[in-house]
């Protein structure tokens, strides 16, 4: 059987691998910790250049990105809402969200919210890359939490059928 530990990091293209190391820096307080860099993928042997970089996002939670500079120009998938695709980090609590927000304001970064999810607190924002980041903070009690977690499934197999939300957690966002 397979055990999943945690995820080990997750990967996003990037334009320019040091100007989003030090954005990520200067913004949300992330060192860079590995760089790797390539004539061929190991994985393919294609000959494609590629700078791999590693963020330390807390906690043993890597961030990584790829500039691979004979690539078309880094685009998105334009079927789909830009507030879908999106990376969200926790914070501790509601107060250390808005300081995360002043402070990204501060920096200059264009931040909406906080949004209320009933469960937990959220703030958005782009990285230069354009990628959509959300900063949360959990709110939810252990009894609203185990009440999603009971209608999880039923939820799921409501949408399948018909595509139309369904309401047994619609309280979330009243």
């Amino acid at each position: 059987m397979i055990k999943i530990d945690r995820i080990h990091h997750v990967a996003y293209r990037c334009i320019d691998a040091k100007e989003t190391a030090q954005w990520y820096k200067d913004k949300l307080n992330m060192d860079l910790i590995l760089s790797i860099a390539e004539n061929e993928v190991p994985s393919t042997k294609e000959p494609d250049p590629y700078m791999h970089i590693f963020l330390n996002a807390g906690n043993e939670n890597v961030l990584a990105f790829f500039e691979i500079p004979n690539s078309p120009d880094m685009g998105r998938d334009e079927n789909t809402p830009v507030w879908v695709q999106h990376l969200a980090l926790r914070v501790n609590s509601v107060a250390d969200l808005l300081e995360a927000k002043a402070e990204l304001e501060s920096k200059g970064v264009d931040v909406l919210g906080p949004t209320d999810h009933t469960i937990f607190k959220s703030i958005y924002f782009f990285d230069p890359n354009g990628h959509r980041l959300e900063l949360a903070a959990n709110t939810g009690t252990p009894e609203q939490f185990k009440q999603l977690n009971s209608v999880a499934q039923l939820m799921i197999d409501d949408w399948a059928e018909t595509k139309v939300a369904p309401d047994h957690a619609a309280w979330l966002h009243k």
